[in-house]
């Protein structure tokens, strides 16, 4: 049976449902999943009172891992793979927010491939354990920033996107010099994302990089990078 937290989801996300809103959603999304309609705002509406519900909320660790799975697994509209996500970063949910999270974490980046998900699981999942557990987990994200999955390199990039003074340098340079030669749009729009906003603290080290990687930093990965310098 689903938990109850799923089907309460499930049952206030069709309740609310706004089949021409959501038509476009999912054409500007690109989506093969289907949308509900709801807003951004909608849907923290409806989150807020079932997330802060105790009587809904997964218990424990292994439960609340199951719930996420199966909210986003089973999950026939994507609002439903958004509140997995906004479940995994509940406050209900932070004592489990350490390295044994990031095989969750790496499940949802590969299966969601797609920046909505991967975006916010990069800067706001795995970066603050990154942070936290640095001896851990920097191994982790360096295999991550070389591997073959498209969306678990762009995780690497941008990690560490909210670090400013505490960014591991080593770390970026290692995510971004290893993805250089990829073409996809994602790559080198996380390259100069993760850039720019590095270069907000540390504007001599991003020149200096820039200049280093010379030509192979592809037009767009440039531009961004070096947007307010």
């Amino acid at each position: 049976m689903p938990h109850p937290f799923t089907d309460a989801v499930r049952a206030e996300l069709a309740r609310q449902a706004d089949p021409a809103r959501a038509a476009a959603q999912q054409a500007y999304m690109k989506s093969a999943m289907p949308y509900r309609g709801l807003t951004a705002p909608q849907l923290r509406a409806v989150l807020r009172p079932l997330l802060a519900d105790a009587a809904l909320r997964p218990a424990d660790r292994g439960s609340w891992e199951a719930t996420v799975r199966e909210l986003w697994d089973d999950a026939t509209h994507r609002e439903e793979r958004y509140a997995a996500t906004a479940l995994t970063g509940h406050r209900s949910a932070r004592a489990w927010q350490d390295p044994e999270a990031l095989t969750l974490y790496r499940h949802l980046v590969v299966t969601g491939a797609w920046w909505d998900h991967v975006d916010e699981l990069a800067a706001k999942r795995v970066g603050p354990i990154l942070l936290g557990s640095r001896d851990t987990v920097t191994p982790v994200v360096r295999a991550w920033a070389t591997d073959d999955d498209l969306w678990l390199r762009r995780t690497a990039v941008l990690s560490q996107l909210t670090f400013r003074e505490r960014t591991d340098l080593d770390l970026l340079d290692h995510a971004v010099t290893s993805n250089l030669d990829d073409r996809s749009f994602w790559l080198r729009k996380a390259i100069g994302w993760a850039l720019r906003q590095h270069a907000r603290t540390d504007p001599q080290w991003v020149r200096e990089a820039v200049e280093r990687w010379g030509d192979r930093l592809s037009p767009l990965s440039r531009r961004e990078a070096t947007k307010y310098l």
